[in-house]
């Protein structure tokens, strides 16, 4: 990882920081833009993982578009100079005013979770004046054989409509006079690596689509969602995930027609770019003999191992020492359960050594916090040095 290149020149930096390899996110986004060429499919950044500025400018040289989970992600996005004929919107719990803005700034779609969100999103319309383009998030009730904290298209999960509540209401939802269903949503979960979950995943919409004409609906697209996992265990190994696999596995299997097929990435574009940097602040052995690295980053900067147990590679990236040793590598914030990692293998580890917590350019500062008034971290890009 970039890091490991230039260390010497980290160490001027405040920590904790992330460190983005904006070369590697042109590779990434290079990569997307040329397999998803080849079939004609469109796109979408999922901005939730990751909502730098820096970034964003980068992402939008490319023409991807937007996939939002919020209000405030929406907003950003159009501030950003995504087009919003590109921006699709999704989550279980849109507010009345979110969902104003949504309407008023005419996006590809928003992506209705409920019955009665589609009825709220159309008294909304006929309240603007206007007809709003909407998609059917519909739950495909697949396991997507991942960490059950992060799989979202399983039956009894709160995200989309279950494919029977939408055949039972196919007549009121057509009855609707200020939404235009134009499309259909589908997101089973995310870090999948076992790609043959999006198999499952093309033949259940293939029927779901099927189906739902079958009754009356016409639909402009499939959005079949994201969800494609990254290396964490050896990042090096995989800095670009299998974009062409995947859109290969789709091709093959989905039986659609002529609609446009749509995606949304965000983990895969954008996690393998960053690194979360941080300082030993203190070395100590338990009583029961382990030995514990305190570094300035906590669970505030990178809450995924704490909030799901993730895995993420750590690399003592300024020792010059040649033994290592086993450490359970810790933060600063007031919980126990504020752990990076426990029982990895780090070259000798002293004050003021730097640590590299990788794959961190996904969900690292965007789900960060001010949890015991710690200040939020900067930023260093690559191209900036």
């Amino acid at each position: 990882m970039l890091s490991r290149h230039i260390a010497s020149k980290l160490r001027g930096f405040e920590t904790p920081f992330y460190l983005y390899d904006t070369a590697l996110l042109r590779q990434t986004l290079e990569s997307v833009v040329y397999e998803s060429n080849k079939y004609g499919y469109k796109v979408h950044y999922a901005i939730k993982a990751n909502y730098d500025d820096h970034l964003l400018a980068i992402i939008r040289e490319y023409g991807l578009g937007i996939d939002c989970a919020s209000g405030n992600e929406l907003r950003k996005a159009v501030e950003a100079g995504f087009d919003p004929r590109g921006i699709v919107y999704a989550g279980v719990g849109k507010r009345d005013k979110e969902l104003r803005y949504a309407i008023s700034q005419g996006i590809l779609a928003i992506n209705c979770e409920s019955i009665e969100e589609l009825e709220v999103v159309d008294a909304l319309s006929a309240e603007a004046g206007a007809v709003t383009d909407v998609a059917l998030r519909i739950n495909p009730d697949i396991d997507p054989r991942t960490n059950h904290c992060i799989d979202t298209g399983q039956a009894d999960s709160k995200f989309g409509i279950s494919y029977e509540e939408v055949l039972e209401h196919a007549a009121r939802i057509k009855s609707l006079t200020h939404v235009n269903v134009v499309g259909v949503h589908l997101h089973i979960g995310s870090q999948i690596r076992e790609l043959h979950v999006f198999e499952n995943m093309c033949r259940k919409v293939n029927v779901i689509v099927r189906n739902l004409e079958g009754l009356g609906f016409s639909f402009r697209f499939v959005d079949v969602g994201g969800g494609l996992g990254v290396n964490y265990d050896v990042p090096e190994n995989e800095p670009i995930p299998n974009f062409a696999s995947l859109f290969s596995i789709v091709h093959n299997h989905l039986d659609i027609g002529g609609k446009e097929v749509h995606f949304e990435f965000g983990r895969s574009i954008v996690a393998e770019c960053g690194e979360l940097i941080t300082r030993v602040l203190f070395n100590k052995t338990t009583a029961t003999g382990r030995k514990l690295a305190i570094v300035d980053a906590s669970m505030t900067e990178l809450i995924r191992p704490a909030l799901y147990g993730s895995y993420h590679n750590i690399e003592n990236i300024t020792s010059e020492e040649e033994t290592s040793d086993k450490y359970t590598v810790v933060g600063t914030a007031c919980e126990s359960t504020d752990v990076f990692d426990e029982n990895v293998s780090l070259r000798r580890t002293r004050r003021g050594d730097l640590l590299s917590i990788k794959s961190a350019g996904a969900y690292g500062m965007s789900m960060a916090s001010r949890y015991n008034l710690h200040d939020l971290p900067g930023a260093v890009y690559s191209d900036e040095l």
